[in-house]
């Protein structure tokens, strides 16, 4: 039991980590991705490049809001 509640407190820090709004964010972006392969006819290529744009506009905004954050401290 010990091993295994080990095992998930790290995939939990690995994916989660220091900022759930990232993890939450990507999560919605590849479920987007996936969807718009599944019921589209759009290439590949555009759907893997709407996805990395996605992934990349999460990561600015979650770094601008922790700079925000604390900006005001």
């Amino acid at each position: 039991m010990r091993f295994a509640r080990g095992f998930l407190r790290f995939w939990w820090d690995f994916v989660i980590g220091d900022d759930w709004r990232i993890a939450a964010g990507v999560v919605a972006v590849l479920a987007t991705g996936a969807v718009l392969v599944a019921h589209t006819d759009a290439s590949d290529g555009l759907v893997a490049t709407v996805t990395a744009l996605g992934i990349l506009l999460v990561a600015i905004g979650s770094i601008a809001a922790s700079a925000l954050r604390e900006g005001r401290r």
